[in-house]
């Protein structure tokens, strides 16, 4: 059992302690952590429906749009993320990826677009995609190339988009394509795209090592209503660091739900295995090893829990908090995973065990929503600005 006395940080008020009870308490009864590889589509509609139906989507939208509270909450949607993914690596995708994916229209949507998008997302009705990668701008977001140009009552788009997390069953896109305000970051626009948008196609899926929905799309003169422009022309690239904000917290929480159930795995290995005539856990390597993961895994809870809790509590931009978390959170749990595989010797590596599945799942959160080198520059550029004497762009 996942040692839960972290709820009792200060971080926390009751009604986060009492969601993260009945969200574990929803889960080990629900969620089996297997996944179908041979239709990982199928699956991840399941589970989304899954989630809709449980309540547990209502915490990606605020209540005006069928959600539960009247403002996204970090600390809440960090608790899911962290309990799901303990329990099933697709099934925190799949929440997460309803939360970014609608991220954008909550936080800059039309009271329209919201009506139309947003009580979906939170039923799990509606399948939600952030489409903001491209083959030559991943983590360079001013580097995007796919433009938007006005036509009318239309904007048409055209490029490409790449590593679209629910590409191929998404049933709309929020968009980030080159308007021209200006040079760099600063001419960017966001935009809701329909799936069955013409012009709009998925040119390839994507297989990666943990099975995920992942597509590349295309866009070629596809048209867009103006009415699906997300707040005003040139303001995407603003948008998409806030909604970012806000989500990059969750790959950290995400991160912290693999590295807990790898140390519980470890734990009951550790006290089961005999080696020599004593059990494993007996081994001052092995007692080492497991302090190790502990006090990583407490480091990590600190950092992703101060982002969540100073982004709901404080109300300002929480840009290197959230980077610290994410990139702490993600080095320690593949780390903490690693000395698991390792403590469950051959087992470890067995297709199908859970320690084998975490360590496919990890991988992929180095690198997602910025890479660990990414946040590293974002945390030195943030520590610099504060620096008196200093200045940076």
């Amino acid at each position: 059992m996942a040692d839960t006395a972290y709820l009792e940080w200060p971080f926390f008020e009751d009604p986060h302690r009492r969601l993260a009870g009945e969200a574990a308490a929803w889960a080990r009864t629900r969620l089996d952590g297997t996944c179908d590889s041979t239709d990982v589509d199928a699956a991840c509609r399941r589970l989304v429906a899954q989630l809709g139906d449980g309540g547990w989507l209502r915490y990606c939208v605020e209540k005006r749009d069928g959600g539960v509270l009247d403002r996204l909450d970090a600390r809440s949607l960090c608790l899911l993320r962290e309990t799901l993914a303990r329990h099933s690596g697709l099934a925190d995708f799949a929440f997460a990826m309803q939360g970014l994916g609608s991220g954008a229209i909550t936080l800059a949507g039309s009271d329209a677009l919201r009506q139309k998008y947003l009580p979906g997302v939170a039923a799990g009705k509606l399948i939600a995609a952030f489409a903001l990668s491209e083959p030559d701008a991943g983590s360079d977001v001013a580097a995007i190339a796919t433009t938007a140009h006005r036509d009318g009552s239309h904007y048409v788009l055209d490029g490409e988009k790449t590593w679209i997390s629910n590409g191929g069953i998404a049933d709309f896109y929020c968009v980030f394509a080159r308007t021209g305000e200006a040079p760099g970051s600063h001419g960017l626009s966001a935009f809701v795209v329909d799936a069955d948008a013409p012009g709009l196609e998925i040119a390839e899926r994507i297989q990666v090592m943990a099975p995920h929905p992942l597509a590349r799309l295309r866009f070629s003169g596809c048209r867009v209503p103006a009415d699906n422009l997300l707040g005003r022309p040139g303001e995407g690239f603003k948008l998409a660091m806030r909604t970012l904000d806000i989500f990059r917290t969750g790959v950290a929480a995400a991160a912290l739900g693999f590295a807990r159930r790898a140390l519980d795995e470890a734990l009951s290995r550790a006290a089961a295995r005999r080696m020599f005539g004593q059990a494993l856990a007996e081994f001052q390597i092995t007692q080492a090893a497991l302090a190790d993961m502990a006090t990583g895994i407490d480091t990590a809870a600190l950092l992703t829990y101060r982002a969540a809790w100073a982004r709901d509590v404080r109300g300002t931009p929480v840009t290197k908090e959230a980077a610290m978390a994410k990139m702490v959170a993600t080095e320690t749990a593949q780390q903490v995973i690693d000395k698991a595989v390792q403590i469950f010797g051959g087992l470890g590596v067995k297709s199908g065990t859970v320690v084998e599945s975490l360590y496919r799942e990890i991988r992929a959160l180095r690198i997602y929503e910025g890479a660990t080198e990414v946040q590293k520059l974002i945390i030195a550029r943030e520590t610099l600005k504060a620096f008196p004497g200093k200045a940076t762009e």
